[in-house]
C-alpha cells in the first residue's frame, strides 16, 4: 500500500446505532467556574486566573459558562460581575449563566449583573425533585411547582433567559418530572436541565431517562432545548454525557479536569475530545491543553500523568513494539500515521506529540529514534551502552540519565 488515509485504515466499531441521534449543533455548558469550585480540595482562584481560564473557553469555541452563583455573597457578585463586564469589553463569542435557588432573592442579584454589565445572561434555577429530598426537606411537589413557576415567570419578566433545573432527576418519579417540566415551560424557561447530581445513573438509565424527557418537551409544543449536567461518583459521567447526547440532549455540562463537587463533574475536556473523534464538533481544540494546564494550576488540581490526552503520559511510550510501529509510520512521511498507528487519539489535535523514550521494555529503535530526534549521531558505542543501562533499569530512562551515558563514552 503506498498511500492511503486514515479512514481507509480504521474500521470504526463505534459508528452510531440506528435511531440515536447524531449531533448536528451541539452545545457545551462549562461548569468549571461555578460547579467545578464546589470540590472540597480546590481553590476558589482570583479573578484575573477566572478571566484567563473563561478566554480559554471561548478560544475553544465553549458554547457557555457558569459564571457562578450570586446568591452566595458579595465575592460572588464581584466575580461574576467581571466576568460578565470581560464577556462584553472583550467581544467574546461565550455567553455567560449564573446558578439560583428557585428563589427571588437569587435571581435579582443575575439581573442587576445583566443590566450593569450588558451581558445577556442566563438564569439556571435549580430546585431538587427525587422523592428522597421532598422527604428530608418536607416538600410536596405542589410546593415544588409554585416554587418553580413563580422563579421562573419572575426571571422571564425581567429579561432573563432561563434553564429551568431539577435536581437529582435521575433519582426522580417520571410523574413529577413531567409535572415540573412542563410548568417551567409553560412559565417561560427556554432550557431544561436533566442532572445526574449524585453520580447515580448508568448509561442505560441515561437513554431511558433522556428519552422521556424528550417526549415531554415535544409534547409541550415549545421549542426548548434539553441539558445533560452529570457527576462521576460510580465512574459513569463521560459514558453517560455521550448515552444523553445520543437520545436527544442538546446542551451538555462539564468542568476542567472533572473539578466538582465530591468527586468531581464530567470532564468538559474529554467530552471535547470524544465529540471531536466522533465528528460532532470541528472546533480547534489546540488549545485544550493550555485550557487544562492553567483550570489546574488555578484550581489546585495536578493533572494525574496517565490523565487521558492531557497526562504526561498520554502520548508517551517506552515500549520497542509501540515505538517500532510509530518509527515505521514516520518514515513513511505521514505524520497523521504516526499520530495513529499506536494512539486512539490524534495527539497533534490537541496540541501534544507522540514520544518515544528508553527503558527496560525499549528495543534499539527507541534508542536510536531518541538521539536522531536530538540530533545526535547514533554511535554503535553509545546506542549499546544506552540499551544496557535501559535494560538493567526499572522505569524509564530520564533525559539526564541517557546523555551521561554519551558523555562518559
Amino acid at each position: 500500500m503506498s498511500s492511503a488515509n486514515l479512514s481507509d485504515l480504521i474500521y470504526d466499531w463505534n459508528l452510531h446505532e440506528s435511531g440515536r441521534f447524531s449531533p448536528t449543533d451541539l452545545q457545551f455548558d462549562d461548569e468549571t467556574l461555578r460547579d467545578g469550585l464546589q470540590g472540597p480540595s480546590v481553590i476558589d482562584p482570583p479573578i484575573a486566573d477566572k478571566i484567563e481560564i473563561l478566554h480559554l473557553m471561548d478560544e475553544l469555541g465553549i458554547t457557555t459558562a457558569a459564571l457562578g452563583l450570586p446568591g452566595a455573597g458579595k465575592r460572588a457578585v464581584d466575580d461574576v460581575t467581571e466576568l460578565a463586564k470581560e464577556m462584553v469589553n472583550a467581544g467574546l463569542k461565550i455567553q455567560g449563566n449564573c446558578a439560583a435557588r428557585t428563589v427571588e432573592a437569587d435571581i435579582v442579584p443575575i439581573i442587576e449583573i445583566a443590566e450593569a454589565t450588558g451581558a445577556p445572561l442566563e438564569a439556571c434555577t435549580f430546585i431538587g425533585s427525587s422523592p428522597i429530598r421532598q422527604y428530608s426537606e418536607n416538600w410536596d411537589v405542589d410546593f415544588l411547582l409554585r416554587q418553580s413557576e413563580k422563579a421562573v415567570e419572575f426571571a422571564v419578566k425581567h429579561g432573563l433567559r432561563v434553564m429551568f433545573v431539577t435536581e437529582d432527576t435521575t433519582r426522580s418519579q417520571a410523574g413529577d418530572l413531567k409535572r415540573l417540566y412542563t410548568a417551567a415551560i409553560n412559565s417561560g424557561a427556554g432550557r431544561i436541565c436533566v442532572c445526574d447530581t449524585v453520580g447515580h445513573a448508568t448509561p442505560a438509565g441515561v437513554t431511558r431517562l433522556v428519552s422521556f424527557i424528550r417526549e415531554v418537551v415535544e409534547e409541550s409544543g415549545a421549542d426548548v432545548g434539553i441539558d445533560w449536567h452529570g457527576h462521576k461518583d460510580r465512574g459513569f459521567s463521560l459514558a453517560n454525557t455521550f448515552a444523553a447526547i445520543e437520545a436527544g440532549a442538546t446542551r451538555v455540562h462539564g468542568c476542567a479536569l472533572g473539578a466538582g463537587e465530591r468527586v468531581g463533574n464530567t470532564p468538559m475536556d474529554l467530552i471535547l475530545v470524544n465529540c471531536k473523534l466522533h465528528g460532532w464538533l470541528d472546533n480547534d481544540l489546540s488549545s485544550l491543553k493550555a485550557y487544562c494546564e492553567k483550570a489546574g494550576e488555578s484550581l489546585g488540581i495536578p493533572i494525574p500523568k496517565n490523565y487521558p490526552v492531557m497526562g504526561t503520559d498520554a502520548f508517551r511510550t517506552g515500549t520497542g513494539v509501540h515505538a517500532a510501529a510509530i518509527i515505521k509510520a514516520e518514515q513513511k512521511g505521514e505524520v497523521w500515521l504516526a499520530d495513529s498507528v499506536y494512539s486512539g487519539v490524534p495527539a497533534g489535535w490537541f496540541g501534544s506529540e507522540q514520544t518515544i523514550e528508553i527503558g527496560p521494555m525499549s528495543g534499539l529503535s527507541n534508542v536510536i529514534y531518541w538521539l536522531k530526534k536530538r540530533d545526535i549521531e547514533p554511535k554503535t558505542e553509545w546506542v549499546e551502552a544506552i540499551f544496557e543501562k535501559a535494560k538493567s533499569s526499572n522505569r524509564l530512562l530520564t533525559d539526564a540519565e541517557v546523555m551521561e551515558v554519551v558523555g562518559e563514552i
